[in-house]
């Protein structure tokens, strides 16, 4: 029964995120909408974590199974995917090695800051 229930709640959450892609302007699909919806309530903690986290934990280890439609439609189209093979793997490759760099010059900025921040707590605590 207690699956049933953190099911339904995700369930719940994940129909708020679509209606508010009924509402809302913009080009963001409701599952997106859902999500930020969990996290949020998870944050402030209007969702406790125990509440879905079994359910989310067999979610995710179901995920791989949803790819094998998607795996099997590119095969059987893949004579037409053929021409533009070359140019995605290129763009994959590209979009890939910028989106590591970007988080890597995110991350040293973020640990450096933190570092100045502690060092200053350190300092002011010293002098008092």
């Amino acid at each position: 029964m207690k699956y049933v229930k953190q099911f339904g709640i995700i369930l719940l959450i994940s129909f708020l995120g679509e209606a508010l892609n009924a509402v809302l302007p913009f080009p963001i699909p409701g599952s997106i909408y859902g999500m930020v919806l969990l996290l949020i309530g998870l944050m402030l903690h209007w969702i406790p974590l125990s509440a879905v986290h079994e359910t989310g934990n067999f979610l995710i280890e179901l995920m791989p199974l949803m790819f094998i439609p998607a795996g099997v439609g590119l095969m059987t189209s893949f004579s037409v995917l053929r021409p533009v093979c070359i140019p995605v793997l290129v763009i994959t490759f590209v979009s890939t090695v910028l989106v590591m760099a970007a988080c890597g010059r995110i991350t040293q900025f973020s640990i450096r800051h933190r570092r100045q921040h502690e060092n200053r707590l350190d300092k002011g605590e010293e002098q008092l």
